[in-house]
């Protein structure tokens, strides 16, 4: 399976949020990457869901909508309503995973599980044959623009072993410091999907630079 590229909305000029959204449909981007953050989870606040719902009618690519709060199980409805084709959730504020996995499903997404940069893949043992993708995170949640965190490469190739001994199919998707570098190594390692913001927004040419992270 070609990788697939999913460009980070925080990254993007939200003055100009139709524009941004209209370069990513004309783009070989495959999803387009939505974090929220709630200032609690995370040391920042991003955007909710009347953006999400604004977006919904002029987004022709998938919605990767990634929530960075406490309690995200209260928010499993508005995230469907918004159009997220997948919901992913961080490991440490869903104290009943399962559950939580099984009603974003039950909604119609595709659900997925971040592990944050200190959290080893092991974790999610017996979890993995029940969600759709892993998000690794390899910068601190919270704020774009930070530098990789190199033992993500590493991690990437231990979760994939995981993935592949287990004879499943789940996707992996990394998001932090991508760039032609950072993302053709953690191609390498196995992962699937890439997640990238300032790297693209702040291009010169984002759809050049979409297509080249496409191209790796």
């Amino acid at each position: 399976m070609k990788h697939k590229i999913a460009p980070s909305l925080l990254a993007a000029d939200f003055l100009h949020l139709q524009q941004e959204v209209e370069m990513i449909n004309n783009s070989d981007a495959d999803w387009l990457h939505m974090d929220i953050m709630d200032g609690v989870f995370v040391p920042n606040i991003s955007f909710g869901f009347p953006v999400l719902e604004a977006v919904k009618p002029i987004l022709k690519k998938p919605m990767d909508v990634h929530l960075m709060i406490v309690e995200p199980q209260k928010f499993i409805r508005e995230v469907a309503a918004a159009g997220a084709h997948m919901m992913t959730i961080h490991y440490e504020v869903s104290p009943h995973l399962h559950r939580t996995v099984s009603a974003i499903k039950d909604a119609g997404m595709k659900a997925g599980v971040t592990l944050n940069p200190h959290m080893p893949v092991h974790l999610l043992e017996d979890i993995i044959h029940d969600i759709d993708m892993v998000l690794l995170m390899s910068v601190n949640p919270g704020f774009g623009g930070q530098t990789f965190i190199e033992h993500s490469v590493e991690k990437t190739a231990r979760l994939k072993d995981m993935i592949t001994r287990k004879g499943l199919n789940t996707l992996i998707e990394v998001d932090g410091g991508v760039n032609m570098q950072t993302g053709k190594r953690l191609l390498t390692a196995g992962a699937d999907v890439l997640v990238t913001g300032s790297f693209v927004f702040k291009s010169s040419n984002p759809i050049q630079t979409i297509k080249e992270l496409k191209n790796l």
